[in-house]
């Protein structure tokens, strides 16, 4: 079980410093990325009318998200936010399908990943929070109900990014140790890849839903 914590690491060196970069997530990540691309132009390239298959996918992910932000939010912020919405969910599922493919593996099962997802969601929701209500406004939430509540309060915000990463990558992590567990002890004779295809696309699809939905609650609740 070598492969488990086994990590192919870019090393740049940097003014007296090194900086480590996990060359391995680096690559599945711009795999994920040229995917979309490609996804995007294929869907979009001679739309029509008559919708060809992959315009029909398309549209059925940006109007299904769309829908699902404006509900969270409304209909003007749904225009600014929900493409947003709708590219996270999109790059989260296909992080957390790639590891069904031979030899390739989800970035998701790196903590950076989820981590500054996680990250760029919170300061989205704020800098959404501080544009809507105004500073003043945004900051005297954090004295409520009363003034010594404050720590309290942004330890609870900042919770909330713990809490949205950390559950993603314990998922994927999770069911990656499971499914090499599984593959030496039956010599990858069947199970593996049936549990594959369940951590894969079950797992996957769902976890990266409710990333997507608690990016979309946690900009709700900051605007409203």
């Amino acid at each position: 079980m070598g492969e488990l914590g086994k990590i192919h690491q870019l090393i740049i060196p940097l003014g007296g410093y090194r900086i480590t970069l996990n060359l391995e997530v680096i690559v599945m990540t711009w795999i994920v990325i040229a995917i979309l691309l490609l996804f995007g132009y294929l869907a979009t390239r001679k739309h029509g009318r008559v919708p060809r298959p992959l315009q029909v996918i398309g549209e059925l992910f940006v109007v299904q998200f769309y829908g699902l932000t404006e509900d969270a939010l409304d209909k003007k912020m749904a225009e600014k936010y929900g493409p947003l919405i709708c590219a996270l969910f999109l790059f989260m599922l296909l992080s957390n399908w790639l590891g069904i493919i031979p030899h390739l593996e989800e970035p998701t099962k790196d903590l950076n990943t989820p981590l500054s997802l996680g990250i760029m969601g919170f300061i989205i929701a704020h800098y959404a929070g501080i544009k809507s209500k105004g500073f003043k406004a945004y900051a005297k939430e954090y004295f409520q109900p009363m003034f010594f509540m404050m720590p309290l309060n942004v330890i609870g915000e900042l919770a909330k990014i713990v809490s949205i990463s950390f559950r993603m990558f314990g998922n994927v992590m999770g069911g990656s140790i499971i499914i090499l567990v599984v593959s030496h002890l039956t010599y990858s004779i069947l199970l593996p890849p049936l549990l594959n295809a369940f951590f894969g696309l079950f797992v996957g699809t769902i976890q990266a839903f409710v990333f997507t939905m608690l990016t979309v609650v946690y900009i709700s609740v900051q605007v409203k």
